[in-house]
């Protein structure tokens, strides 16, 4: 179907229809089955259990409203005062300042519209108008808009977000007159120009736009878009059902970039609506499922610095992908209607949000780290790699981050509570706040949400109206609480059951009340080298650092302070627990202390655990000096006298430290044999040094992105003379890959480890050689190694002979004499290049 010519051109008939309709409130659309009181989805698309509620609906109150409060007098309010892309020379603004021409400003708005109608502030109110009324006039005879110096479709898919809550704040007609005019232009112009990169990864951005246009207008040919765009993106789904952002994608970063992983959650969701495909429907919680034994970390959140890179405890989540996964869970709770989505929102928000940011939101973190010991100037051995990455400040890490933060804490507030499909609210995140809504057949109702949670285990929710009126009241009930209880005006309800939600429906009256207790107990998560982390309810907790702030660039804006730290510890971190694996509650002790305005504050947060530890002398610093070493495998012993340590939620920390190694008898290694066949795809024993690992259907991918030398060790092994047997396959050019035998001390590093590495070049090598944290070349052979070719490697290591075989294992190809190293772990590794696939790992003690 081609639309040669646009029908809702100002002046046509169609124009001056549509617009009547708008100003009218007069929506003539089949429905499914639906609220009457809010736009839902329109036949064809899939009826959805949830609807998102008008932008400004929903106010913040407590200690939510603080961050709110603290956004406007800190990054957001005054970000146009202290980066130039948002100044009045903006691209966006008509002017020409660098940078301001493509994604920068429109995430921005996205933000600051959120956060100025929730807020319903003014003076946010005002900022935000401008780049609105610039926006919807930049639009050309064609229908395009935005700065005429970029035409990429990507920065523009924020811009539409912005709009479209801009319209649900203010009904301005004029937004759904200015969409409609440019999907007509997009449409067409896909054919040649379609969708690359940025916006090949993130159309589901794009999609939700052009679905919320056609529940309000009916127009068939955005669903024609829909289908459009769906064939040039990214399929998502697939990705996250067979799990292929590393196998997949090989050489291609952008499935597997975390930013692009965070933002694609909604993209199966979004098209569930039009396709009604169980694949689509099902493939967000595969895709958690998934990816949670490699990249998720403590917080819920996958890690990537920037492109998806393991669970170890230094290894960074940017906050642009934190933002956008909130932002994807919000989306997929209205369309899915799945209570863990939330469980999950609420963990992100809670811990990696604040986590990220400085208490007074006058700082923020490009990166944060489970254990960042110390926030420190220089290199991080991130694939990609800034010296300000893990520093507070306003001009953290890439120039991203600073502009997409904003919308955080706003779109939590917004997504907080949605209307049913059978009229009536659903609270599908919790956090105090007001929502003033429509239920039944259009009776005005308020609920008053009063708690202090998640620094509190109850939640109260008082409803006012004016008139009894019966509607369903839904409640999330959290997977993580065993014992819930609902009370409705003090009586006990039944059959409460976690993992769900509990719905009441009942003739609700003026004054009712609703108490939804949610009991917290302490659980142990396992991490890198067996250490744990320490959960109580949605937060996370990481120990108690007495935080040196060194300013290091002085940043005054209007008087304010957003300089740029380094933050050092005061007091000691590395501790391991002497933990009750099997009963942890009886561990710690949980002190509670009055609520303060902002829970963030390390000092005033109202939730402290204490419990025993013992200091690990041997365990310091990594190799760069920046981050701790990985955690020392757990358990293990200590001579150290016993001390009591005290443990805060990881938000109201910007050093911290999460996972913990255990004090105990240590476990015997594996001293005669080991082998790795990489059948399943859960998580394996191997812990990774740099770069992307994934073990799928028997192979295990390594993908450096761009890191020169990523390795991958099973710690819980120690052998001395070995055979040790591996199938590998290179994907690139002069580039080579190995095993590592006889090693110790690994660090993230090219060579930063003790021991022995045996390896094959593309370039045409057999190369033997050491490392003591510096690289000694022993022997090589030059050999026909050819690229996506698999080769069958073995190293025989006895005493200080060394004999290395390739496919042809009666004769060796290279023979050497070494005595620097007798023994220690196993291990895989990769040098130069982008992608290797290991096999069959197998290793003898002789």
């Amino acid at each position: 179907m081609k639309y040669q010519n646009n029908p809702f051109k100002k002046g046509t008939i169609q124009f001056r229809n549509l617009l009547l309709i708008l100003m009218l409130g007069i929506y003539i659309i089949p429905l499914t089955a639906q609220n009457s009181n809010y736009i839902s989805n329109k036949e064809p698309l899939v009826s959805t259990p949830f609807i998102a509620l008008p932008l400004g609906a929903i106010q913040s109150k407590g200690w939510l409203e603080t961050q709110l409060k603290l956004q406007k007098e800190g990054l957001t309010g005054n970000s146009e005062i202290i980066y130039s892309e948002l100044g009045s020379n903006s691209a966006w603004l008509g002017g020409n300042a660098p940078d301001s021409n493509w994604e920068r400003p429109p995430y921005y708005v996205k933000g600051l519209i959120g956060l100025a109608y929730t807020l319903n502030d003014n003076e946010l109110k005002s900022k935000a108008q401008k780049w609105i009324d610039w926006t919807l006039n930049s639009q050309q005879k064609n229908g395009s808009f935005g700065p005429e110096t970029n035409n990429d479709w990507w920065p523009r898919m924020p811009m539409l977000t912005a709009l479209a809550d801009y319209y649900e704040a203010t009904n301005d007609v004029r937004v759904i007159l200015f969409l409609t005019h440019y999907f007509h232009y997009q449409y067409e112009a896909l054919d040649k120009q379609p969708l690359v990169e940025w916006a090949k990864t993130r159309a589901a951005d794009n999609v939700d736009v052009i679905i919320w246009l056609y529940n309000r207008t009916g127009d068939a040919f955005l669903l024609d878009l829909v289908d459009k765009i769906k064939s040039q993106a990214y399929d998502f789904t697939d990705i996250f059902t067979n799990n292929t952002f590393i196998s997949g994608f090989t050489n291609n970063f952008l499935p597997k970039h975390s930013v692009n992983v965070a933002q694609a959650y909604k993209y199966a969701p979004v098209f569930y609506q039009k396709s009604n495909d169980a694949k689509d429907k099902d493939a967000f919680l595969k895709g958690v499922k998934n990816l949670k034994p490699y990249h998720t970390q403590i917080t819920g959140m996958e890690s990537g610095t920037e492109m998806l890179s393991g669970n170890a405890s230094i290894q960074g989540v940017e906050l642009c992908a934190t933002v956008e996964r909130m932002f994807s869970n919000e989306i997929a709770t209205r369309i899915l209607g799945e209570a863990s989505i939330g469980d999950e929102l609420e963990k992100i928000a809670f811990n990696q949000l604040p986590g990220t940011l400085s208490d007074d939101i006058h700082q923020h973190q490009y990166y944060s780290v489970p254990n960042q010991v110390q926030s420190k100037k220089g290199g991080n051995q991130f694939a990609q790699d800034y010296d300000s990455g893990i520093l507070p400040g306003p001009y953290s890490g890439f120039a991203c981050c600073r502009f997409n933060l904003h919308m955080g804490w706003p779109k939590y507030v917004q997504y907080s509570w949605m209307a049913t499909s059978d009229n009536g609210l659903v609270a599908t995140a919790f956090a105090p706040s007001v929502v003033h809504a429509k239920v039944a057949n259009g009776e005005n109702i308020t609920i008053n949400e009063e708690t202090n949670y998640p620094f509190e285990e109850q939640i109260r929710f008082t409803i006012s109206t004016k008139n009894e009126v019966i509607f369903p009241l839904k409640l999330r009930i959290p997977a993580w609480c065993s014992k819930p209880i609902i009370k409705v005006n003090g009586v006990v309800q039944k059959k409460v059951i976690a993992g769900t939600y509990y719905s009441i429906s009942r003739k609700w009256k003026n004054g009712d009340s609703v108490t939804l207790n949610l009991p917290m107990e302490i659980k142990i998560s396992n991490w890198v080298h067996n250490s744990v982390g320490v959960e109580r309810g949605p937060l996370v907790y990481s120990l108690q650092m007495d935080e040196n702030w060194k300013q290091i660039n002085k940043h005054i804006f209007d008087g304010k302070d957003f300089s740029e730290f380094e933050v050092f510890p005061k007091n000691a971190w590395n501790y391991g627990l002497l933990l009750d694996t099997k009963n942890p509650n009886k561990s710690f002790k949980v002190v509670k202390s009055a609520m303060p305005e902002n829970p963030f504050e390390q000092d005033k947060t109202p939730i402290h655990l204490k419990i025993g530890a013992k200091k690990i002398p041997s365990w310091g610093l990594d190799a760069n000096g920046i981050h701790a070493s990985e955690p020392p495998l757990s358990p293990l012993l200590s001579n150290e006298p016993e001390e009591e340590i005290t443990l805060v939620p990881f938000g109201a920390e910007r050093i911290r430290l999460t996972y913990f190694p255990v004090i105990g008898k240590p476990k015997a290694r594996i001293t005669d044999a080991f082998k790795d066949d990489f059948k399943t795809n859960e998580a394996n024993n191997w812990v990774n040094f740099g770069g992307s690992w994934q073990q799928q259907n028997g192979k295990y991918y390594a993908h450096s992105s761009g890191i020169k030398g990523i390795k991958s060790i099973v710690t819980s092994t120690e052998f001395s003379d070995l055979t040790f047997d591996a199938t590998i396959s290179i994907l690139d050019d002069n580039a080579q890959a190995g095993i590592l035998f006889r090693i110790s001390n690994s660090s993230d590093g090219a060579d930063i480890y003790q021991g022995y590495y045996v390896g094959l070049n593309t370039s045409g090598q057999i190369i033997l050689g050491k490392s003591d944290n510096n690289w000694t070349e022993i022997k090589s052979e030059n050999a026909v190694i050819k690229k996506a070719t698999a080769y069958h490697l073995r190293v025989v290591a006895k005493g200080s002979k060394i004999k290395v075989y390739v496919d042809d294992m009666n004769s060796a190809k290279l023979e050497a004499v070494d005595t620097a190293f007798q023994t220690g772990l196993i291990g895989l590794r990769g040098y130069g290049g982008e992608t290797i696939i290991f096999e069959n790992v197998s290793v003898k003690q002789l």
